[in-house]
């Protein structure tokens, strides 16, 4: 059975393959960025990243919580990280989900999950 819409309402059409990964945060840088360059030059900056939601629970009582992200970046987005992002700051940082896995000084298999990101925009007045 098709559904049809009410005449005069245009139809959107969202292209789902662009949606498959996509993050958007907005958030606090929680300590001073780390900058490395690699020996073939490329930049890599990591940070971590606070996210906040703040609700009421059954009481009525508001309550934040924090996440914590880590976020990666290349290039010249790192460049931009090293330059002007300190602890505290706001930014926004779009990207994408990537896991990987990596053996510690242990011999422990570890799993990670980061946002490796596309894009950083500098929020809010200094740090």
């Amino acid at each position: 059975m098709c559904n049809r819409l009410p005449p005069g309402r245009p139809l959107k059409l969202l292209i789902m393959s662009n949606l498959r990964n996509k993050v958007q945060l907005i958030g606090n840088v929680g300590q001073e960025p780390s900058t490395t360059k690699l020996d073939n030059g490329k930049k890599v900056a990591r940070l971590s990243l606070a996210t906040n939601e703040n609700y009421k629970n059954s009481k009525g009582e508001k309550i934040q919580s924090t996440d914590w992200h880590t976020v990666v970046a290349w290039g010249k987005t790192a460049e931009i990280i090293e330059n002007y992002v300190s602890k505290g700051k706001e930014i926004a940082v779009e990207g994408k989900l990537t896991s990987r896995s990596y053996e510690d000084k242990e011999g422990v298999k570890r799993y990670v999950t980061e946002v490796l990101a596309s894009e950083i925009l500098l929020l809010g007045g200094k740090a």
